[in-house]
């Protein structure tokens, strides 16, 4: 059998202008990743990132620890959701309900607890399908271009071979959601506990994928840094 390597990237810039920027604790994360795979003996045959940068750049500082491994390609179908557009497009249906609403998405890094309360809310309604004003990509979506990204990725894959994808939590979570039948809603619920940089590995052959373990950051935990344990 293959083995399936969905890697979350590096912690980002949760606040700032630019979100899309590891922080230097991210590097950290996905260098101590790149390190643990070596000396855990993991041997890489092909491996994607979306076109994000964070997704690039956590797998370049990973793929550089890592001798041997092979050149990265790069599929913007791994690309995460559209986050703030479905907040744009959902967040209008909150406000009679959440007057705040608009203020604490605006200044998440002040509200982090709201923020991620009010999210959740968001997300609920986007996995039901609600449109809003707004143009966004809808969870079906979503589900569609990443299954659509994997599938091409497996039919391509020789017996034996070791693939990784450096991606997202919302792209983790489609297809965990997609191979393990867990409801849209368990699976978003998983996926806040997702830790930035962590391994999830599923096994192949030809289409068939089953989960053989989740959220794996031991690389984070042998670095004996607490601080390194991050989600967002």
């Amino acid at each position: 059998m293959g083995n399936l390597y969905l890697i979350r990237h590096g912690q980002a810039s949760f606040g700032a202008s630019d979100y899309d920027v590891l922080s230097p604790l991210g590097v950290r994360q996905a260098q101590l990743l790149g390190g643990f795979l070596a000396d855990a003996g993991i041997r890489l045959d092909r491996c994607f990132a979306g076109g994000l940068r964070r997704q690039q750049d956590t797998a370049t500082h990973a793929l550089a620890k890592l001798p041997g491994a092979p050149g990265l390609q790069t599929d913007a179908r791994f690309d995460e959701f559209d986050a703030q557009g479905v907040i744009r497009a959902l967040v209008p249906g909150l406000v009679p309900d959440e007057p705040e609403a608009l203020h604490i998405l605006r200044n998440a890094a002040d509200h982090p607890a709201q923020f991620q309360r009010l999210f959740e809310r968001i997300i609920e309604r986007w996995l039901d399908g609600a449109e809003g004003p707004a143009a966004s990509e809808s969870w079906a979506a979503f589900l569609a271009r990443t299954g659509e990204a994997l599938d091409e990725v497996l039919a391509a894959a020789r017996p034996g071979e070791n693939v990784a994808i450096f991606t997202s939590g919302g792209v983790i979570t489609a297809l965990l959601h997609r191979y393990t039948g867990l409801a849209a809603s368990e699976a978003f619920r998983l996926n806040w506990q997702i830790y930035n940089s962590s391994l999830s590995h599923l096994r192949f052959r030809g289409t068939d994928v089953t989960l053989a373990s989740f959220n794996s950051h031991a690389h984070l935990q042998l670095a004996r840094a607490p601080e390194l344990v991050t989600w967002r």
